[in-house]
């Protein structure tokens, strides 16, 4: 069977809100609403979400669809920007590539990549200690820790070049037996399920 990781679609940016607390733009919601209409959905026996606003809006929307609760894990919040607050985009964009390259040092106080992975890897590993592997699971969450979650279960370095797609709103699988990725980012309006 296969677990889901997948990233929140679109938010509404708020520079005077913390970025843990922004929600999901219109966009985002419809295109979480639009992915909750997917066959894959109900098949959901499990999600778990970041506890940060955005992950959760995405996890409610399909929580409903597949007819099962939300729980959240504390530990798979984005990596931590907190000490730069909100970068407008072009300039996120750069911070993001340093973040990538230099995984263990800290960009203008930020927490670093080896760090975040560890944390994210972390909280996924403990859910699935006591998770049934017969039964489908996702995760939801942030590009961020989501592609070091993902460049961890590959067994390869961290490095940007496997991160999602812009927009957010992506997933990937991977086997429940062996952790390893089955398929790549893929839109959640577009991903058809397990094959």
């Amino acid at each position: 069977m296969f677990g889901l990781y997948i990233t929140h679609p679109q938010v509404t940016i708020d520079p005077a809100v913390p970025v843990p607390k922004w929600g999901l733009s219109e966009m985002g919601a419809a295109r979480t609403r639009k992915a909750a209409e997917s066959s894959w959905v109900p098949q959901l026996r499990r999600i778990v979400s970041s506890d940060e606003t955005k992950a959760i809006e995405t996890a409610e929307i399909l929580a409903v669809a597949a007819g099962v609760p939300v729980e959240i894990v504390h530990g798979m919040h984005e990596n931590d920007r907190s000490a730069t607050g909100f970068l407008p985009p072009p300039e996120f964009e750069k911070a993001a590539d340093w973040f990538f390259a230099h995984p263990e040092e800290s960009f203008r106080g930020w927490e670093r990549a080896i760090d975040a992975q560890r944390r994210i890897v972390s909280a996924v590993t403990d859910v699935l200690a006591w998770h049934d592997p017969a039964l489908p699971i996702a995760f939801v969450g942030h590009g961020g820790v989501g592609t070091l979650l993902k460049c961890y279960l590959q067994g390869r370095p961290i490095r940007r070049d496997g991160d999602q797609p812009g927009g957010g709103g992506n997933l990937y699988c991977f086997s429940l037996a062996d952790r390893r990725p089955s398929c790549d980012w893929t839109t959640i309006e577009e991903w058809r399920g397990w094959m």
